[in-house]
């Protein structure tokens, strides 16, 4: 069975255990005979809203959630909040029907690993599932530094009103080579991009986003890249989008 090794130090022995969160039977059957063709992942629940998909996960302890933002009752953003608080070993993927999605980006601030559209072709969801299980990178990093230059714009932070916000006392615990790093993470570069980029080891790489994730109180690199932008640390680029 493969272990996946996380940048928090943790690991996922033997399968990677998914819950699927959808109001639609449909949309549900077709991520399970998508995920169920591959012989390291299983799909261990399923859920119609987010209150049973919290009551799924204190039960099931998946690895990976599916989650739906858009379901009657308790929604998927409040449920990634509650999975996010009480269960930080489980990672959270929202599904969402286009890429500028403001359900998808509360999504991110709620604790969310990564966002899909829901249209993903079949491999690039196993990819994307095991990349979440793995924490080894942002799924999807142009689409996500969009998705977040666009709301992180329209909240006011940044270029809004011509202002940067005022810098995280946090960030002076980092290093210079760690404050790299993290800006590098925002771009959307993977560990092996980042070890090219700054002539490192891959593993090296790894340790840096260990302690940068540990001296910011992050759970993973996708709230780092969140953190970036709303700290001002990284600028919306674009103002097209």
């Amino acid at each position: 069975m493969p272990e996946l090794v996380n940048e928090t130090g943790g690991t996922v022995t033997g399968p990677v255990r998914l819950l699927l969160v959808d109001d639609q039977p449909l949309l549900r059957v077709g991520f399970r005979l998508v995920l169920e063709g591959e012989e390291n992942l299983v799909v261990v629940g399923e859920a119609s809203n987010g209150a049973e998909a919290v009551r799924q996960v204190t039960a099931l302890k998946p690895h990976v959630v599916l989650m739906d933002v858009r379901m009657p009752g308790m929604d998927g953003i409040e449920a990634t909040r509650l999975i996010a608080a009480a269960h930080p070993e489980t990672r959270v993927i929202i599904l969402t029907t286009f890429d500028l999605d403001e359900y998808a980006f509360a999504g991110l601030q709620a604790g969310a690993s990564a966002f899909l559209l829901k249209d993903v072709a079949p491999e690039e969801l196993i990819h994307a599932v095991h990349v979440v299980a793995s924490g080894d990178a942002v799924v999807a990093p142009r689409v996500t530094q969009r998705l977040l230059e666009t709301y992180v714009r329209g909240a006011g932070r940044g270029h809004g009103d011509g202002q940067a916000p005022p810098r995280d006392p946090m960030l002076e615990e980092l290093t210079p080579r760690e404050t790299e790093v993290l800006l590098a993470m925002a771009e959307g570069l993977t560990n092996g991009e980042i070890a090219l980029k700054f002539f490192l080891s891959e593993a090296t790489v790894k340790t840096h986003v260990r302690r940068i994730l540990a001296k910011l109180h992050l759970r993973d690199r996708v709230q780092a890249v969140v953190y970036a932008y709303e700290t001002g640390l990284v600028v919306p680029s674009n103002p097209d989008y």
